[in-house]
């Protein structure tokens, strides 16, 4: 007499085919029954409130709120043009000789600005009051024509 060749895990892998099938079915008949198929236009219009809320209701004409088209401002505001000063003023905050860099603070600005060695016309030190002209670089503003005053 021969023994079945149905193992345990072959039942239990084909009771969790067949369940898994019938999931598969269930959600289908469900989907299909929640269909919102054939829907008026009204049913699918959404609304948003004046809190910026999606809604099914319209919005109330009450809180309306009037923006005169005038008001708004696309790209960037006008700037005054302000003639640029080619030699600025400034104190030397920080040097380093033996590295050969430093950091000049703009007197006008207040903004702190890289100096090389290279760029300087004489030996300087931590706070001398010295003229420079600015030049944009890949790293930033950086100092040229350093000179003491």
């Amino acid at each position: 007499m021969a023994s079945s060749q149905e193992t345990f895990s072959k039942k239990e892998r084909e009771k969790k085919k067949l369940k898994k099938k019938k999931d598969k079915e269930e959600k289908k008949e469900e989907r299909q029954a929640s269909a919102k198929k054939g829907q008026s236009l009204e049913d699918m219009i959404a609304y948003v409130d004046e809190n910026g809320n999606i809604t099914n209701t319209p919005p109330d004409p009450r809180k309306k709120k009037v923006v005169n088209s005038e008001d708004i401002t696309l790209g960037v505001a006008k700037q005054i043009n302000e003639p640029v000063e080619i030699i600025r003023e400034g104190v030397v905050s920080f040097f380093n000789e033996q590295k050969g860099y430093g950091f000049i603070r703009d007197l006008k600005t207040q903004e702190s600005i890289f100096v090389h060695i290279n760029e300087l016309s004489g030996p300087i030190k931590e706070n001398d009051k010295v003229t420079f002209e600015i030049e944009i670089r890949q790293k930033g503003p950086s100092a040229i024509a350093v000179k003491k005053m």
